[in-house]
């Protein structure tokens, strides 16, 4: 029988079927690596906000506890943001820089919210709460990074399932101390599963 194909074209056939399968995992390898690194998921980017605020003097360079404007942290499911009336019963009496307040001022006398930017929103589908993760001894910074010194706020950890998970499954070895129902384990087909990897910790 008569050779179908030439050998030129048989040889870029055999090399097709050994670099197109490298070339498909080389693409899912790097797909992934950046599907995990920083610049996806914004880590150091600060976010607009409605005034120039900056953690670096209040927590820095004045000592103010975290609680003092998120005072939710340690008890809520949210941290909280500051409310307006909060931020002026400062800079309306002590540093009054009345221009840049301008936002807040208006927020205020609207009786509504000041619209600050979160850099850490996680999505819709994930469960989290600040004050179990905090009587756990998790410090603030184990996620918002050195917060103290950011002229401006920016997100500090990718906070990815894997980056929360690494956690999840050894506690113990950031200082942190499971406790409630996150300190009970449970056994699944004979394997005992620690409670904090169990999809329903996290996931609604």
């Amino acid at each position: 029988m008569a050779q179908l194909f030439s050998p030129r074209a048989d040889a870029r056939l055999r090399i097709a079927v050994v670099v197109l399968p490298l070339l498909a995992i080389l693409l899912a390898a790097t797909a992934f690596a950046l599907a995990r690194s920083g610049k996806t998921w914004r880590v150091g980017e600060a976010a607009a906000q409605p005034i120039p605020f900056s953690h670096a003097i209040h927590a820095g360079g004045l000592g103010l506890d975290c609680g003092f404007c998120h005072a939710g942290a340690a008890r809520a499911a949210g941290a909280g943001m500051p409310a307006g009336e909060l931020c002026l019963s400062c800079h309306q009496r002590l540093w009054n820089v009345t221009a840049q307040f301008a936002p807040v001022q208006d927020a205020v006398l609207a009786d509504t919210a000041t619209t600050w930017a979160s850099v850490n929103r996680l999505p819709e589908h994930v469960r989290f709460h600040h004050g179990a993760h905090a009587a756990a001894g998790v410090s603030c910074a184990s996620c918002h990074g050195a917060v103290e010194a950011m002229p401006r706020t920016v997100r500090a950890e990718t906070l990815h399932m894997g980056w929360c998970l690494d956690c999840h499954r050894n506690p113990e070895a950031r200082g942190a101390v499971p406790v409630g129902l996150g300190a009970q384990g449970y056994v699944h087909a004979g394997i005992e599963v620690p409670a904090l990897t169990r999809c329903t910790a996290c996931h609604k």
